[in-house]
């Protein structure tokens, strides 16, 4: 019988191995891996040695970038605010165009063996396979969008405003990144001194309204004709001066002499100096249109400085250019607000038809940079508006109703200063104090049934209760009080 038992048993499992192999071999590796992960997370729980934190690594910023923080509003939204009032009482539009344009509209508009297009520009692979750019600067973008919407068709001159972010690969330094904002403007269909002028007085008002007083440094470049037979002058005289160049401006001479004038380094200046100035080479259609808008800067009393190196760093410049910098700024110092100029050739380089235009940009991180540098010595003030009245609410009630309150009071034309974050009256009080408001309304538990508020002098302490359909009433005399 034993033997038998035996006998039997080996068959039996000899013929389930044969059978089912697999299924065998599965379940005891799913036995196995549970037990060992039942045992490694016991070990984790149990040994404090097993335990690995893994550190997360906080993202950081990339180079050259930045962020635009609360603490700074102050002068983003003054400066927004200038920009739009200004613009407003010149008649410019306001446009805005994709940050990511096709990569050879600034090619061909900005030029090859310009630094933007040759170094600075963004440009990737987009996932057809085609090159796409982020916008280096504005003037490209907005001459395409004015050519594909037909803009030619408007009543001319076409005035447009825009804001927003540029992107150049550049040498992160103080007050520029890769990453930074310009506000600029644009005047399409009239070729006119007035419209030269015009411009530039939009530039130097703005700057003007913020407390910043600069000088315009201005040349002429003249027409693509009489720039030609200066560019044979100048790399004349250049490669006789080849040995004292840098290096870059050694490249420059056959790829884009104009810019060896722009170049602030120190062994190419006494060069520079003594190269043939391009306003001995001007038309004198073209000398008569510049001294004309000298003339209307002079009637609008603009400060302007005659800068005959002065060529400014894109290929589709034509006649007036110039560049903004503040009355402390050094000679040959690289820091300057903004410029711009005449680009008479662009739209039709674009595929337009023949269209004069000018336009300008200015950096505004380079302008916050000037403008707390004034602060700092006093020149200036910074005067932040905020609120003068606080919401101060007391009980679970009275907070239900806040802002209901508030909202109606916005739509009423009066912003009130509150922080549904405190519940304490004595801390919500002392908030009201440390932004300096004249008054702060306090709506209780009583208040809410009552459908009163109180009206809290921050200065006298104090209190008188009114009716809440009368606040508004109540909050205007009150304005109106603290104005005069």
């Amino acid at each position: 019988m034993t033997p038998k038992k035996k006998t039997i048993t080996k068959a039996k499992s000899s013929r389930t191995q044969k059978i089912v192999p697999k299924k065998t071999t599965k379940k005891v590796v799913k036995k196995t891996t549970a037990k060992k992960v039942v045992v490694k997370t016991e070990s984790k729980e149990i040994t404090a040695s097993d335990i690995r934190v893994s550190k997360i690594k906080t993202p950081s910023l990339l180079r050259g970038m930045k962020d635009v923080l609360p603490k700074d509003q102050y002068f983003w939204k003054k400066m927004y605010h200038a920009a739009e009032d200004v613009c407003d009482a010149y008649g410019y539009g306001y446009i805005e165009t994709p940050v990511l344009e096709d990569a050879s509209l600034f090619i061909r508009s900005i030029g090859r063996g310009t630094d933007v297009v040759d170094k600075e520009m963004y440009v990737f692979e987009d996932k057809d396979g085609s090159k796409v750019a982020m916008r280096p600067e504005f003037t490209a973008g907005i001459a395409r969008s004015f050519v594909g919407h037909g803009m030619t068709s408007l009543p001319q001159p076409v005035k447009v405003w825009c804001w927003g972010q540029l992107f150049r690969h550049d040498r992160p330094q103080a007050g520029r990144y890769r990453q930074f904002h310009q506000f600029g403007c644009e005047n399409f269909g009239v070729h006119d001194p007035a419209i030269d002028a015009e411009t530039i007085g939009v530039a130097y008002n703005f700057l003007l309204d913020l407390g910043i007083n600069t000088n315009i440094h201005i040349n002429s470049i003249g027409t693509l004709e009489d720039r030609q037979n200066y560019i044979v002058e100048l790399v004349g005289y250049l490669r006789t001066k080849r040995s004292y160049l840098c290096e870059k401006c050694r490249k420059r001479i056959s790829k884009n002499p104009l810019r060896v004038l722009d170049c602030k380094g120190e062994s190419c200046k006494a060069v520079i100096e003594e190269a043939p100035q391009i306003i001995d080479w001007l038309s004198e259609k073209s000398k008569n249109y510049f001294v004309k808008v000298l003339e209307y800067l002079d009637e609008m009393e603009v400060p302007y400085v005659l800068k005959p190196t002065l060529v400014r760093g894109l290929d589709y410049y034509t006649e007036t250019v110039y560049e903004i910098y503040t009355e402390e700024s050094e000679e040959g110092a690289q820091d300057a607000l903004g410029g711009g100029g005449r680009y008479d050739m662009l739209i039709e380089e674009l595929g337009g038809q023949p269209t004069p235009a000018c336009g300008f940009g200015i950096g505004l991180e380079r302008v916050i940079m000037v403008w707390r540098k004034l602060i700092e010595e006093g020149k200036i003030e910074q005067e932040e508006v905020l609120p003068k009245i606080f919401f101060a609410q007391l009980g679970e009630q009275a907070r239900m109703k806040t802002l209901r309150i508030i909202e109606n009071l916005r739509q009423e034309g009066i912003i009130v200063g509150h922080n549904l974050g405190k519940t304490v009256l004595k801390v919500q009080l002392e908030l009201a104090d440390k932004q300096k408001c004249a008054y702060c309304l306090i709506l209780g538990q009583k208040e809410v049934q009552d459908k009163t508020i109180i009206i809290r002098d921050m200065e006298s302490g104090i209190q008188e209760i009114v009716d809440q359909k009368k606040l508004k009433t109540e909050l205007d005399k009150k304005i109106k009080k603290m104005a005069v």
